[in-house]
């Protein structure tokens, strides 16, 4: 039942949350980045944001979750606000970065960092070396999912994917609160969107998911392995997009638009067919993980599917 309340509670304030927005004429502009043809209302992930903390609160009152866990979540509250003010103010990287990095560190403090790191051939559990690599891995899974939050429907279907696919595998509440939370905003940013997310949304949803990878993992060393293929589909495509423009010796922080959900776009997709090829792609993976026990097999395949991809879309709209 809370489930329901939550997905309500969530539907309801992304609804208000547009409203107030085309009242007070916050909205995302089109520029030479954007997907979108029209002024579109932002900051519906203020509603995700509101419903998942007010559900995980709701799971810790009832003994429903790891304290260590939920600490470490709420504190991207501090990453919501700030994200949430960027969404309105467009602050400084340094600022942003600064807090990222705080969110980064605390996190890993409650969740008593990286315990190892299982390489099949060799195991890394020298804390020095495992949590400055969560701690990248965290900074890099906040900003990855908040450049990969393009299109209508993209990043909240990938949220509702890993929760779906990780309350399968853990069987854990928190997985469905995420889910009804996302799922309220999304049928509001569903193609064509109403509303857009905003960092507020994308860099929350980008943080949950480093910190049930590090979290996880710490439970079982393998499940380091099963988040990073869950989650393939947006650190492949933000990581090789990355490689290739450092190749063309290109300016990093500049505004692009040659991700492979936008290059799809360009091709003449629309964004709910870059969506629905998305999702086949997720459930493929997840099929991977799911049934293959041995992750580093498992991984291997994901990365030949991950690549395979990459050439196809490559070949409906070339990487310049």
């Amino acid at each position: 039942m809370i489930y329901v309340v939550l997905f309500f509670i969530s539907f309801s304030l992304t609804y208000f949350i547009k409203n107030y927005a085309l009242k007070k004429s916050l909205l995302a502009e089109v520029n030479e980045r954007s997907s979108h043809t029209a002024p579109t209302p932002h900051g519906g992930g203020l509603a995700i944001a509101f419903t998942w903390f007010l559900g995980l609160s709701y799971l810790y009152y009832n003994n429903d979750i790891n304290t260590s866990l939920y600490m470490a979540l709420m504190m991207g509250i501090v990453l919501s606000c700030v994200s949430y003010l960027d969404d309105l103010f467009e602050l400084s990287p340094k600022i942003r970065l600064i807090t990222q990095a705080i969110v980064a560190f605390m996190g890993l403090y409650f969740l008593g960092g990286l315990e190892k790191i299982d390489f099949v051939f060799f195991v890394i559990e020298n804390q020095i070396i495992t949590n400055i690599f969560a701690f990248f891995m965290i900074l890099w899974f906040i900003n990855l999912y908040n450049f990969l939050d393009g299109i209508d429907g993209y990043a909240g279907s990938e949220a509702i994917f890993l929760s779906i696919a990780a309350f399968i595998l853990f069987g854990e509440s928190h997985f469905l609160v995420l889910a009804a939370a996302v799922l309220g905003f999304l049928l509001w940013n569903w193609h064509r969107a109403k509303i857009f997310m905003g960092d507020v949304g994308s860099t929350l949803l980008g943080y949950n998911v480093a910190v049930f990878t590090i979290y996880y993992a710490n439970a079982e060393s393998s499940n380091l392995w099963v988040w990073i293929i869950l989650f393939g589909l947006f650190w492949f495509d933000a990581t090789l997009t990355l490689y290739r423009r450092f190749k063309n010796k290109e300016k990093l922080s500049q505004a692009h638009k040659k991700h492979a959900y936008q290059r799809l776009t360009q091709s003449g997709w629309g964004h709910d067919k870059v969506v629905l090829f998305s999702i086949l792609i997720n459930i493929l993976l997840f099929v991977i993980v799911y049934f293959i026990s041995n992750v580093f097999i498992a991984f291997f395949i994901a990365l030949c599917l991950l690549y395979f991809c990459a050439k196809y879309v490559d070949r409906q709209k070339g990487f310049l």
